[in-house]
Parts: structure tokens; sequence; C-alpha cells
């Protein structure tokens, strides 16, 4: 169950994104500049991918507020997959410009080693960056929001960049100019990585992929440790958005009235809505069978009853 106050994190936690990746980007880059360092000017670049990612997940959070209307009746709530598919290109593209400027680099042996001050900037990084990682996800996961859980992996990856952007620097200063250079070509592998990872993330959130079986697992409990429920005949669910979507059709004894079916159906739905995080949409409907069903002990697999 979320704190009361994590629906005011979920507006505020994108605002401090946009101010420490803005910050983080302008530090970064004057101590890389002024230190010779490719890698945390590389670092730098990142943490502008992350300022205009930032901006691109406030606008979408803000969206998905809307609420549902004859045109979109389910809702805004998918536009946050699409802004974490924009967060995924984004950081693959600025990948990509960064190994092209460490490679040409190796190529024209442009090989110095940076000062040693360039290691306070990617210090610096790592820890602000981490610690913006754990406030996001902590926010995007009991908001459900898959926007700002992919803002949070964003500053993971870049706590993890700088981490490798420390290392190249210290090395480059100790006799190894190439390691620097080396270490923007780590940076840049790891960040397209992360960055092909959201999207194919977005993309199962779009077509509708099943929710987590563990998910369904509870719902199908639930309906099974109802009074007058006799079997599930289907159950699928999906996110739109931040919010959980259930369609659930149960078995019930076809000599009862319909407002008796009724009855029970709207228990299941009260009970999903109170035991099932982020369930917004539960649709439930009715088979009535003549066959009284025996139900399967807790504990045991999702099972899809065929009527009389």
């Amino acid at each position: 169950m979320k704190a009361a106050t994590c629906g005011d994190c979920r507006e505020e936690v994108v605002w401090w994104a946009v101010y420490v990746n803005l910050g983080m980007m302008v530090f970064k880059a004057l101590l890389g500049v002024m230190s010779g360092s490719a890698a945390l000017v590389a670092d730098a670049v990142h943490s502008g991918a992350d300022v205009v990612a930032s901006g691109v997940v406030l606008l979408s959070v803000k969206l998905s507020n809307r609420k549902p209307n004859e045109e979109y009746p389910f809702g805004y709530g998918n536009i946050q997959f699409i802004s974490s598919s924009v967060v995924g290109l984004i950081l693959f593209l600025g990948a990509l410009y960064i190994l092209y400027e460490a490679v040409m680099a190796i190529v024209n042996d442009d090989l110095t080693a940076p000062s040693i001050v360039s290691a306070l900037g990617a210090f610096a990084s790592i820890i602000v960056n981490e610690l913006m990682y754990r406030y996001q996800s902590c926010v995007g996961r009991e908001n459900n929001s898959p926007a700002i859980i992919a803002s949070a992996w964003d500053n993971r990856s870049d706590a993890l960049s700088s981490t490798g952007v420390l290392i190249g620097i210290l090395a480059s200063v100790a006799g190894y100019p190439i390691a620097d250079t080396l270490a923007a070509i780590f940076v840049a592998v790891m960040v397209a990585k992360i960055g092909v990872e959201l999207n194919i993330d977005a993309i199962k959130g779009l077509l509708d992929a099943s929710v987590e079986m563990d998910i369904l697992r509870l719902v199908y409990h639930i309906a099974m440790e109802s009074p007058g429920v006799e079997g599930v005949r289907s159950l699928r669910g999906r996110y739109v958005g931040e919010d959980l979507h259930i369609d659930l059709n149960i078995y019930v004894h076809g000599q009862l009235l319909i407002q008796e079916s009724d009855l029970i159906a709207e228990k299941v739905r009260s009970r999903i809505f109170s035991d099932v995080d982020h369930a917004r949409d539960v649709r439930i409907s009715v088979t009535p069978t003549m066959e009284t069903r025996t139900k399967r002990a807790k504990g045991s697999q999702l099972m899809i009853v065929k009527p009389s």
C-alpha cells in the first residue's frame, strides 16, 4: 500500500530530475573541458540527454492525469509508455554520439591524460545520480509509473557510466592516456543498452502485454475464495500507463437470480480493488452453470473451467 504522500512525490520527483540533470550537465561539461577529460565531457552529453528526457517525462506525467473522455475512454495512461520509449531513444542516440567521438579520438591519436580534478566531477555524478535513482525508483514503483521508472533507470545509467568514467580518469592519470577514451566508449555501450531495453519495455506496454503472472494468480484466488463463485472461465489483465485493467469471467450456479449473480460479481470486484495495487478498471462478467463445481485449493495453478 503506497503512502499518502506518494501522489505528491509523483510530480515533484520529475522537477527534481530536471534540475539535477541540468546542474550535472553544466558541472561535468565545464570540469571536463577545463581538465581535458573526454570521458567526462561524454558523461556531460549523457546528462544533457537526461535533461531532455526529464522534460519528456514531465510532460507525459501531466498529460496522463487527464480524465477519460469519449475520444479516449481508457484515459491517457499509455502516453507514459510513449514517454519511456522517447527516453530510451534519446539515450541510444546520445550513446552513438559519444561512441563516435571516442572512436575518432583513438583514430586521430588524440589521447591526452586529463587533470586529476576531473575525477571530482565523476565522483559527484556517481553520488548524485545514485540518490536520484533511488528516489525516482521508489516513487515510480509506488505509483506504477513506467515514465518515472524509465527516468530512474536513466539516472542509474548515469551513475554506472560515471563509475566507468572515474576508473578511466584515474587510469589515465596513472600513465595510460587511452583509458579515458576507453571509458567514454564504455559509457556509450552501456547507455545504448539501457536505451534499447527501455524501448522494448515500452513496446510491450503499448501492445498490451499481459501483466505479471503473480497478479493474475492473486486475482484468481480472490475470485475462487469469494462466496458464490464456482469457477473462473477466463482472466486477463493489462496496464494502461500506471493503471491496471482486469477482465474476469466467473461461473455461478445457473439457478441464481440475476440480482444474486450481480451481487456476487460486485463483491469480487470490491475485493480486487481492495487487495490488488493500481487496479483501476475491473470488468466482471458472469456465466451460469447448472453443475456445482469444487473449488481448487489455495496455491493451485490458474484454471479455466469449461461450462456444462
